[in-house]
């Protein structure tokens, strides 16, 4: 599996690289935004490791612009810890976020939690409602109409499709789609949830996706109105 690692830090990019090859990854490192879109371009890796805080193009701009030409995992590395900034990570298109300064043996169980997710397995046809799901080519329908989603919202859908009508608690979520306990603060699934009710729901489409409070989510139909 090859890694790209990007940060404007050389001792960062080091420190990576080393500790990357020594668990047996293949590794590319770039210093800037500019040289990692150029060698995600041209050698696809499985996955990237991307700073935000880097001058000229941020790892933000950088992550958008990797998103436009492949469903690549990102993870994104940042000394900011705030919800907003997480969420500014995720609103690009990332997959995750570790902050620095970050335990390796974390970063490692990460990596492989997100490259677990992308080994292709059975392809699996779902439906629920008007809804339409292929593992194999990640389409997804609504209606017929094509729905495009991220990797981590299409695995996030994936759950739901497979469990319809039951409700998965948060804890499952964590485990089934993160694949390690992100923390009980963190409002991760909630931000994904809403990504999902947007793009599912667009052009006055009915809610399939509903809160069960206190407890987490279920794929259901929509509830009548009274």
């Amino acid at each position: 599996m090859r890694i790209l690692a990007v940060d404007d830090d050389p001792e960062i990019l080091d420190m990576l690289s080393r500790g990357l090859k020594f668990e047996g990854y293949e590794v590319e490192v770039a210093a800037d935004g500019e040289k990692a879109l150029a060698r995600f371009r041209e050698n696809a890796p499985d996955l990237v490791l991307l700073d935000v805080m880097m001058p000229g193009m941020d790892g933000l701009e950088v992550c958008r612009e990797m998103r436009k030409l492949r469903d690549t995992p990102v993870l994104m590395l940042t000394a900011k810890d705030a919800v907003m900034d997480k969420v500014a990570g995720l609103d690009s298109g990332a997959d995750d976020y570790v902050v620095k300064p970050f335990v390796f043996d974390e970063l490692l169980a990460r990596i492989r939690a997100h490259l677990r997710r992308t080994i292709p397995g059975e392809v699996q046809l779902l439906q629920f409602s008007d809804l339409t799901l292929n593992s194999a080519t990640h389409e997804i329908r609504r209606n017929g109409q094509l729905v495009e989603l991220t990797s981590k919202e299409f695995e996030l859908l994936l759950l739901f499709m497979q469990h319809p009508r039951q409700v998965l608690t948060r804890e499952m979520i964590y485990d089934k789609v993160w694949g390690y306990d992100f923390g009980g603060e963190s409002n991760i699934i909630e931000v994904y949830v809403r990504y999902l009710r947007s793009k599912l729901e667009a052009q006055g489409r009915t809610k399939l996706i509903h809160t069960v409070r206190g407890v987490g989510y279920a794929l259901r139909e929509a509830e009548p109105q009274g």
